[in-house]
């Protein structure tokens, strides 16, 4: 007999994230198992009962879930998990990164822009891309073959940010940092591009409607901030591939539904080995049909 999927949720917060949890009982978990507040100290209990109480074979029908709020934490659950999986022996299972939505958020917007536009040959700078969406944004742009700005208001985190994230691609020369102060500057950074995705802080408008409207070459606009002031004026959260002004928009909500495809998707991709490692170019490359 089958053995139940059972998906084992670590979450950094103390309260583990319900839209997580819901979102792994539509994807057809059996079983979700919760725990919050969890740092790398706690961890090796937690997944060596993942990992002992099935024999191998089994393995496939566990995996873990890695959440919270705070992106940078989860991360290192992530790196503390594989240390103690034990794949000498066949003892691991599959694990999956998306603290704050980053990985599956960052797919679908790049995922939107590539509806429209191929890498090479183009340009693409992302407004508040030192946060943990906008750096994955950044570098699936780059994978995909896109010279990409990461722009922040300071210099020094934009240049920290892009020197991470290229260390990530196979041509880190595809990303720079930048930190334009003023609207004068801006403009200037919108020279020759044909992308620009809004992944900062929620209600800061990071890219006026009357600057966008003045660049011929831009085509489009990816706004991922929900809560008004909306991070591109004139882009709504509904915007699908909706035209504005001459150019194609997607906001936070015409983004989400492609964002919940890739969350559930990967979820059930957990189950198809026990070997998985899902992070932001893994997710990316799911197919959802």
């Amino acid at each position: 007999m089958q053995k139940r999927t059972i998906l084992i949720q670590l979450d950094t917060d103390i309260h583990p994230s319900v839209f997580d949890r819901v979102v792994a009982v539509d994807s057809g978990v059996d079983e979700v198992f919760s725990y919050g507040g969890v740092t790398p100290e706690k961890l090796q209990a937690l997944i060596h009962g993942a990992i002992f109480t099935r024999g191998p074979l089994d393995l496939c029908r566990t995996a873990i879930f890695i959440g919270g709020s705070e992106v940078s934490k989860a991360e290192e659950l992530l790196v503390e998990a594989q240390k103690q999986m034990l794949p000498a022996f066949g003892l691991q299972v599959s694990l999956m990164l998306d603290a704050n939505g980053c990985n599956t958020t960052a797919s679908a917007a790049v995922r939107a822009v590539e509806k429209h536009i191929s890498g090479p040959g183009h340009r693409a700078l992302v407004l508040g891309g030192t946060g943990p969406v906008g750096q994955r944004a950044a570098l699936l742009l780059a994978q995909g073959g896109f010279d990409v700005l990461l722009a922040s208001r300071s210099l020094e985190r934009s240049q920290a940010a892009a020197n991470a994230v290229g260390k990530l691609t196979q041509n880190p020369a595809k990303i720079q940092g930048i930190a334009p102060h003023s609207p004068a500057q801006l403009q200037e950074s919108l020279q020759g591009v044909q992308v620009v995705i809004a992944a900062g802080a929620a209600g800061i408008c990071l890219l006026p409607k009357v600057i966008w409207q003045a660049c011929q070459e831009l085509r489009i606009l990816v706004d991922l901030n929900a809560v008004p002031p909306h991070g591109m004026e004139g882009v709504t959260v509904m915007d699908k591939g909706t035209e504005r002004e001459g150019k194609i928009g997607y906001g936070a909500l015409g983004v989400g539904g492609l964002k919940m495809k890739l969350h559930r998707k990967a979820i059930q991709t957990l189950f198809e080995s026990n070997k998985a490692i899902l992070d932001a170019i893994s997710i990316h490359s799911i197919d959802v049909g």
